[in-house]
């Protein structure tokens, strides 16, 4: 499954010597330090079982891009509410340091391990803080994304090569943030930065 090799690169990271080392110092993202960053990270896993668990109320599940139009934290600035509370809870998560966070990322990783593999094909769970649902396909694609684009933040922030994940769970997240630049910017600035240099626009982030 995408969603646990993703995972388990993610641990394995968590537990590299230089995010321990480094856990007190600044990250690469603004007002996030490497610790709170690292629990950020972390959460990608600690917060599944909880979803799994959280009864569905009756009601269509929303699509994947849906779900990132709804977000209160899509285009917030780094000093909005939404993102000081992101901050928050790593920093929360984190509090016991490296080495309880590594056997916390770690377990669930076991647990999920066990659990994601037998869920129905077209189960459906519940995000109690949106308040909406999403197919847990499309759910754990929001978490592969998580997953890859904060271990390259957090490799970038302790000194270490970003770990670089298999083609199944690299593509769906390639895939979701090309279509969230492309409802951003529009097609033609995305087809033209990824095909042709010379009128490849300045930014088509997908946030």
């Amino acid at each position: 499954m995408a969603y646990l090799a993703a995972a388990r690169s993610a641990v394995d990271l968590l537990a590299d010597p230089a995010v321990a080392a480094r856990w007190n110092e600044p990250s690469a993202l603004a007002e996030f330090g490497v610790g709170g960053l690292a629990g950020h990270l972390a959460s990608q896993l600690l917060s599944v079982p909880a979803v799994l668990a959280e009864p569905v109320p009756a009601g269509d599940p929303v699509g994947l891009l849906d779900h990132y139009a709804r977000g209160s934290w899509v285009g917030a600035t780094v000093d909005d509410e939404v993102n000081v509370t992101i901050r928050r809870a790593g920093e929360g998560i984190a509090a016991e340091g490296p080495g309880v966070l590594v056997e916390r990322a770690a377990g669930a990783l076991r647990e999920l391990t066990a659990t994601l593999p037998v869920q129905p094909a077209k189960r459906v769970v519940h995000l109690a803080r949106g308040p909406w649902s999403l197919r847990l396909d499309d759910y754990l694609t929001t978490r592969l994304m998580e997953i890859a684009v904060h271990s390259d933040d957090l490799a970038v922030s302790v000194g270490v090569p970003t770990p670089d994940l298999p083609a199944e769970a690299l593509d769906p997240v390639l895939s979701l943030l090309a279509r969230l630049a492309v409802r951003r910017h529009g097609q033609p600035a995305v087809l033209r930065a990824l095909s042709r240099a010379e009128r490849a626009p300045a930014d088509i982030t997908a946030f």
